[in-house]
């Protein structure tokens, strides 16, 4: 596969991520949608270090970077999503907006 091809499929994970996020009611689908996102930034960052310069470790810390966030990223999501269902038994994104007040 060239650089163009892993870019594309970037860009789908980012476009079906981002439909995902605004199109999803669920809080939890809405963290899975994100989670999307952050895989096409890794793979995005990943072709580009192995097509550009292989030999510096830069992508490899910068995919390291963004695997370390999408993991703490779900940790806490899950964590506050476990938090407002057993305060308010709300699993919905439209009913968890009185949070922001």
């Amino acid at each position: 596969m060239n650089l163009p091809e892993y870019l594309v499929l970037a860009a789908a994970l980012v476009s079906v991520g981002l439909y995902g996020v605004l199109s999803q009611q669920s809080i939890v689908m809405v963290m899975m949608g994100l989670e999307l996102m952050i895989n096409a930034v890794i793979v995005g960052t990943a072709a580009f270090w192995y097509f550009t310069a292989p030999q510096r470790p830069d992508g490899q810390v910068l995919v390291l970077v963004a695997v370390t966030v999408m993991a703490v990223e779900m940790a806490a999501g899950f964590a506050v999503t476990t938090a407002i269902f057993r305060a308010r038994d709300v699993d919905m994104v439209d009913m968890a907006a009185d949070l922001k007040d």
